[in-house]
């Protein structure tokens, strides 16, 4: 799973231990040698839903960019200014190295986003990111998302299919949930990360909440499970558009 480039047990062992800010600074350089980095894959289909979809859009944001796998995605489906925003130092460094040009970077906090950035934005997606968030912050979240759009703008995301218990992923993400849990009851700083803290029904309850409007579109690379539903979706979560004389 992890390449010559990753980081090595000793090295994932202090992140664990670590706040997720300073987590992140240290597993930076060699992040992109772990699973954790978004697959191409992924990043490909999702630009296909959204330039079929969508077609092109103004400014672009990567809501937690990490080290930036997203950003060339938003580079060629937005005309203007694309922005990458992390908490990370260490990862926001790594992604000026891989786009040196054409982005903006900015280290801010996803739970408060800077004021400057109002109403700036016609496209802002997040990858992987979510399990860093704990239910009750997603208010904040998906707040701070909105905001930062014009009217009709779209915050998108791809969703998996929920596991069923009998499968090996649902056990390896409920035992590593527990393990975490266990980590930040005696440890501190905590690390949240959580793979099954963001289900769809109470998550598209909270963007709707927020202001958006929801629709998912298949991501039809990832195929169809046995009931002939998708296996992954892109979320389409819109800012309304602006009222005529506002």
């Amino acid at each position: 799973m992890f390449t010559s480039q990753g980081p090595s047990l000793r090295e994932l062992a202090v992140q664990a231990l670590s706040s997720v800010e300073r987590g992140y600074d240290l597993l930076a350089p060699t992040f992109d040698g772990t699973p954790f980095r978004t697959p191409d894959r992924m990043l490909d289909a999702v630009e296909e839903a959204l330039a079929q979809g969508e077609g092109s859009f103004g400014s672009g944001l990567d809501l937690c960019c990490g080290t930036g796998a997203g950003l060339g995605m938003l580079r060629r489906l937005c005309r203007d200014r694309v922005t990458g925003v992390d908490l990370s130092a260490g990862m926001l460094a790594e992604a000026a190295r891989a786009h040196p040009e054409g982005v903006d970077l900015v280290r801010a906090d996803a739970l408060a986003l800077p004021e400057r950035l109002r109403n700036t934005y016609d496209l802002a997606v997040s990858f992987g990111a979510f399990g860093h968030f704990l239910p009750a912050q997603r208010p904040a979240l998906f707040g701070g998302a909105h905001r930062v759009l014009r009217p009709g703008g779209v915050f998108a995301f791809p969703v998996s299919a929920p596991v069923p218990p009998r499968s090996p992923v649902w056990w390896a993400a409920a035992g590593f949930d527990a393990v975490m849990r266990v980590r930040n009851a005696v440890w501190r700083p905590p690390f949240v990360m959580y793979y099954r803290t963001f289900p769809f029904g109470p998550v598209r309850a909270d963007l709707e909440a927020a202001g958006f409007t929801v629709e998912t579109v298949p991501l039809t690379p990832f195929g169809l499970r046995e009931d002939g539903t998708p296996r992954w979706r892109l979320l389409l979560a819109r800012k309304p558009p602006s009222r005529p004389g506002r």
